[in-house]
C-alpha cells in the first residue's frame, strides 16, 4: 500500500511517500522544503507572498505523489496555519493553487499521529508506558501510552524552535545571553508540569533527528551540552558544513535543543531519537483506513 503524507509546518514543507506492508514502513520518496510559514506573521496572518509560495512547493510535492502512482495521499497543516488568523484563505490557496485539500489539525490530533509515527518505526517494540515529545518549529506536541494502545494522553505547547529563534536569536553564532533567554522560556512553558510517569521517552521532529549526527542517538544532559557547545561555538556556516546539516536546520537547532533538553527534564529521563513521527503516523493511519475499505 502506497501513501503519501504532505506535511505543512511552521519551519518546514514536507512530503512523505512510502509503502506499508506487514505493518512496516519503507521509505520511497521524501523531500523537504524550508517555507519558514511561522516567521513574518503580519497581524496574526500569513502574509499572501508567503502563501503563494508554499502553494507552489505543495504543487510540485503532488506532482511527484502523482509520479509515483501512491493510492491514498492526506495534506496535513500544523501550528503556524491553525494560530493563523487567515487559515481559511490558506486552504483555499492550498486548493486552487496546490491542487490539495489540507487538513489543519489540533494539537491533540498532532500528538496522537506523533506518537504513532514514533512508537512504530523505533525497530523494536518498546515495553511498558512510552512517552514522545516532537518538536516543531511553532509548537511542542508531548504524547505518553503504550505501543498497543497508542497515545492516552498528549498536549500541545506553544513553545517551538521557530518562535523561539525568531523571538531571541539575533547573532550568528547565538550569544550566551540569547541562549540563556531561549532556556527560560522553554523551561518556563514545561515549568510545574506533571506529566504521567514513563519506562522510555523518545524525541522527534527536525531538531532531534538533526542531533543525532552531532551526539548520537540518545539526548541525554551531558550530550545536550556538548550540542549545544558544538551550535554556540561556531557559526551556522561552518556547522553546516562539517556535520552536513543544511544551514536552515542549524540556526534553528539551538532553540529545538532547548525545547528537548525542557522536555527531557519534565520526562525525568533521557531522550531516544526516533526515526518516525507525524507524517509516518498519518501514513500508518492512511494505510490501515485503506485496507478496511477493500
Amino acid at each position: 500500500m502506497l501513501c503519501a503524507c504532505i506535511d505543512i509546518g511552521s519551519n518546514t514543507t514536507r512530503v512523505l511517500v512510502a509503502d506499508v506492508e506487514d505493518g512496516g514502513l519503507r521509505e520511497v520518496l521524501q523531500r523537504r522544503a524550508f517555507t519558514r510559514l511561522g516567521k513574518g506573521l503580519k497581524g496574526g496572518e500569513i502574509p499572501r507572498e508567503k502563501i503563494d509560495e508554499v502553494a507552489r512547493v505543495v504543487a510540485e510535492q503532488r506532482h511527484l505523489i502523482e509520479q509515483l502512482g501512491a493510492d491514498a495521499i492526506r495534506v496535513v497543516a500544523t501550528a503556524a496555519i491553525r494560530g493563523a488568523a487567515n487559515q481559511d484563505e490558506f486552504a483555499a490557496a492550498m486548493r486552487d493553487g496546490g491542487g490539495v485539500d489540507v487538513e489543519i489539525l489540533d494539537g491533540r490530533e498532532e500528538a496522537r499521529l506523533a506518537f504513532l509515527g514514533a512508537t512504530r518505526t523505533l525497530g523494536r517494540p518498546l515495553e511498558g508506558t512510552v512517552g514522545v515529545v516532537d518538536v516543531g518549529g511553532g509548537s511542542t506536541e508531548i504524547a505518553i501510552g503504550t505501543v498497543p494502545e497508542g497515545a492516552t494522553w498528549s498536549e500541545s505547547f506553544r513553545v517551538g524552535s521557530g518562535l523561539l529563534t525568531d523571538a531571541y536569536r539575533r547573532s550568528d553564532p547565538p550569544s550566551a545571553a540569547e541562549l540563556h533567554a531561549m532556556r527560560e522560556h522553554a523551561h518556563g512553558v514545561f515549568e510545574g508540569l506533571e506529566l504521567p510517569v514513563v519506562d522510555a521517552a523518545v524525541a522527534v521532529g527536525g531538531s532531534a533527528a538533526s542531533l543525532r549526527r552531532l551526539v548520537g542517538a540518545v539526548l541525554d544532559p551531558e550530550s545536550l551540552q556538548r550540542a549545544m557547545r558544538v551550535l554556540s561555538g561556531d557559526a551556522s556556516d561552518e556547522v553546516s558544513r562539517t556535520f552536513a546539516i543544511d544551514r536552515e536546520r542549524v540556526i534553528l537547532m539551538p532553540a529545538g535543543l532547548t525545547v528537548l533538553d525542557a522536555a527531557g527534564a519534565a520526562f525525568g529521563r533521557p531522550l531516544k531519537i526516533g526515526r518516525g513521527g507525524l507524517r509516518e503516523g498519518v501514513i500508518f493511519e492512511l494505510a490501515g483506513s485503506s485496507i478496511d475499505r477493500l
